[in-house]
């Protein structure tokens, strides 16, 4: 190499000593963000806290979590009126994926969670309404707007949009749920109580919802989430429950089915 070929390699050598040992910040390659789990458990009626694992105060996308407080703005906005009421066609403007291409009713759209249904009625309130609710229950960061100038918080605020709760947050709602503690009626908190699916757990009636979705958009962020929220029942014993998984691991199901399947697997052992 030349004298003259070898300067600009030699010049870019000292500023990169220079600039390390005057500390100044480097440009690097963007590292992956850190994966995040929370699973949190607490007593229903005096909120102590029984396990906390995780990353637990940290806001995300409720995804079909939400599904819950919508429930309660739909039965106190006469929008729904039992479990099976309204019974709603799909159309193919909803362009759905196809597993949800059916009809569908309140139970329906809790247990197989439909976010056409779930438009369905968001659309019905309007944005106004629809916001002040959020406000109302104090429910997470409480934004609704959406996506920045595109208008959509009517469909898209709780999937990877504006809205945003934590686990904490997340169990504090159910407690007030299962409380009658809300500002709807209390028939809205009955029927939404009814509708919640139900499994179990070694002797534990479990009542929850999942979320699911991918994080990001297309940047950097790779993850995706899965969310199993709720309540459980046992020897007369009331708990309610978060779990949040929040990484770039495939799964072989939707990752909200996957974080319900381990917490149920877990739960016997995690409270005797």
């Amino acid at each position: 190499m030349r004298q003259i070929d070898r300067l600009p390699f030699v010049f870019a050598i000292v500023l990169f000593l220079l600039a390390w040992l005057l500390g100044f910040p480097m440009r690097a390659q963007s590292a992956p963000l850190a994966d995040v789990e929370c699973t949190l458990i607490e007593d229903a009626v005096s909120g102590e806290m029984l396990y906390r694992d995780g990353v637990c105060d940290q806001r995300f996308s409720p995804a079909s979590t939400f599904k819950v407080p919508l429930a309660l703005i739909g039965y106190d906005a006469g929008i729904l009126n039992d479990e099976h009421t309204p019974s709603r066609d799909y159309r193919p403007e909803f362009n759905a994926v196809k597993r949800d291409r059916k009809t569908v009713d309140p139970t329906i759209w809790e247990r197989d969670s439909v976010l056409w249904y779930s438009r369905e009625i968001t659309s019905r309130l309007g944005s106004k309404r629809f916001a002040g609710y959020v406000s109302r229950f104090d429910y997470g960061n409480m934004d609704v707007s959406g996506s920045a100038g595109k208008n959509d918080g009517l469909t898209h605020s709780w999937v990877n949009s504006s809205l945003e709760i934590s686990p904490v947050e997340q169990t504090a709602f159910l407690r007030r749920i299962l409380a009658g503690k809300m500002p709807v009626s209390a028939r809205a908190h009955e029927m939404t109580r009814a509708i919640i699916p139900t499994f179990q757990a070694d002797g534990w009636a479990v009542q929850g919802k999942t979320g699911s979705t991918r994080l990001g958009d297309g940047g950097t962020d790779k993850r995706s989430l899965g969310w199993f929220v709720g309540w459980a029942e046992k020897d007369g014993r009331r708990i309610v429950f978060a779990r949040l998984v929040v990484d770039e691991k495939r799964t072989d199901m939707p990752k909200g089915l996957a974080t319900r399947a381990g917490f149920l697997n877990d739960l016997p052992g995690l409270i005797k």
